[in-house]
């Protein structure tokens, strides 16, 4: 069977990675335990995450021409990601995120965007051939928005489905929204979209709904997922895992996973369990772009 169809349009940042006991407050000098420097970038791990479980990946962003850009170039090959609207820009730097990872895999990150924010609506119509061939077109919020909103006019007219990964959290119009027919908030991040502080996971989603979402896939954690459409709300629990090791890259596994399901055809319940088992690998192991799962290991991990 041929592979399906994915575009994703976003970041590649070179993640340094500082393991810590424990986040520092404010002003507080602390020893750290180890230190790393690997492939990150929210675009870029949700494409490899893609590329690993079964898709046909095509990338658009930019880096720069320095060598963590020659980083970025590597993974991809490796991973066999499609390339060609890739820019390296002459003018700016490749993207830096500086994380940092305590005992318990819970972390903080700092992102410098560089060349990410150079992404333009014209280097996403240059892709339009690429994005016209896809079932699935995945994007988030680490390129400007007029960029992101061109690569989901441009799915939408080319009837693929379009997924946004809200992240980080930022206001959002309803005319961008009504875009995109699944988002996949943290409750955070639909608290910055809509105004509207909840704790609890269900009126948050009615809230992103009444704000002009269409599908709300809001990931929870360790709490799980909560699926908000017509149909009202629908809780899925979280797999359990021996241990957690390092949370970074999880979300961006389960948004890849997500992905490829949906490009397959699976309903949207058998897409989000397929997702949160790519995600609960990713945490398993420390990394973000490195901890994304194979196809065979995350049905392995169901069957179990």
């Amino acid at each position: 069977m041929d592979k399906p169809r994915i575009v994703v349009l976003g970041s590649y940042n070179t993640d340094l990675v500082t393991f810590s006991p424990r986040i520092p407050q404010p002003g507080e000098t602390i020893l750290g335990s180890g230190f790393k420097t690997g492939p990150g970038g929210k675009g870029s791990n949700q494409a490899v995450a893609a590329a690993r479980v079964g898709a046909a990946v095509t990338f658009v962003g930019r880096i720069g021409r320095d060598m963590f850009g020659e980083m970025a170039l590597k993974v991809w090959q490796e991973a066999g990601i499609a390339t060609d609207y890739v820019i390296q820009d002459g003018e700016a730097p490749t993207g830096v995120a500086t994380i940092i990872v305590d005992d318990h895999g819970e972390n903080i990150i700092v992102v410098a965007s560089g060349a990410n924010w150079r992404v333009s609506p014209a280097d996403v119509e240059r892709a339009e051939p690429a994005i016209a061939a896809s079932r699935v077109f995945l994007t988030q919020l680490e390129t400007p928005p007029e960029a992101v909103r061109r690569g989901l006019q441009i799915a939408r007219q080319h009837g693929a489905t379009t997924i946004l990964n809200p992240a980080p959290g930022q206001p959002l119009t309803p005319d961008l929204l009504a875009l995109v027919d699944i988002i996949t908030p943290n409750q955070t991040e639909a608290a910055i979209i809509t105004g509207v502080s909840s704790a609890n996971a269900t009126e948050a989603c009615a809230a992103l709904r009444a704000h002009g979402a269409n599908t709300v896939v809001m990931t929870l954690g360790s709490e799980g997922v909560l699926l908000y459409d017509d149909g009202g709300p629908q809780h899925f629990p979280a797999f359990k895992v021996d241990k957690v090791v390092d949370t970074t890259g999880a979300g961006d596994a389960f948004n890849g996973g997500l992905a490829v399901a949906l490009a397959e055809g699976k309903p949207l319940a058998e897409a989000i369990r397929f997702a949160s088992a790519t995600g609960a690998i990713s945490v398993t192991r420390p990394g973000a772009t490195e901890s994304m799962p194979t196809r065979a290991e995350v049905e392995a991990f169901l069957r179990r």
